[in-house]
């Protein structure tokens, strides 16, 4: 399972992708192996929308909106779709309060990073799942030689 950003879908609360270019990456993607989630837009935010951040235990907007609710729905689906479709692993976007799986923005909206994993992703690894960062290919590399 990977973030649909990274696939280049426009996804991100920004209406934008981020493309991940790294070479395994890219030829993992073009043999079909990827399942490409969007967790936010599983539990029907819009695209754009207003960035968010994890704030504790809660996700609020930039402009104090509580979405909480709404990123736990997406993380609950993500694991319904990892179950359902047997995932290995999950590849997800750094600093994302969905994706992030070492580093999430502070929730100041500051541009601050602090250690933390965001909430599709605590979801995913409760449920026994291994969710790694796009910038941790050396990891991945492992576990995918480990997952064949």
């Amino acid at each position: 399972m990977v973030s649909a950003c990274l696939c280049g879908e426009p996804c991100r609360y920004d209406g934008k992708a981020v493309l991940c270019d790294d070479p395994d990456f890219l030829r993992w993607q073009s043999q079909g192996r990827f399942i490409p989630v969007c967790p936010e837009v599983l539990a029907g935010l819009a695209v754009p929308r207003g960035e968010s951040q994890r704030c504790g235990a809660r996700v609020v907007t930039i402009d104090g909106k509580d979405v909480t609710d709404a990123f736990y729905e997406g993380g609950r689906a993500c694991v319904a779709i990892a179950e359902e479709q047997d995932v290995a692993f999950c590849i997800f976007k750094q600093r994302s309060p969905s994706c992030g799986s070492t580093i999430i923005h502070d929730g100041t909206f500051t541009g601050i990073k602090i250690p933390g994993q965001g909430v599709a992703t605590e979801l995913l690894r409760e449920a026994g799942y291994v969710v790694l960062g796009e910038d941790q290919m050396e990891e991945i590399l492992k576990v995918e030689e480990q997952t064949r």
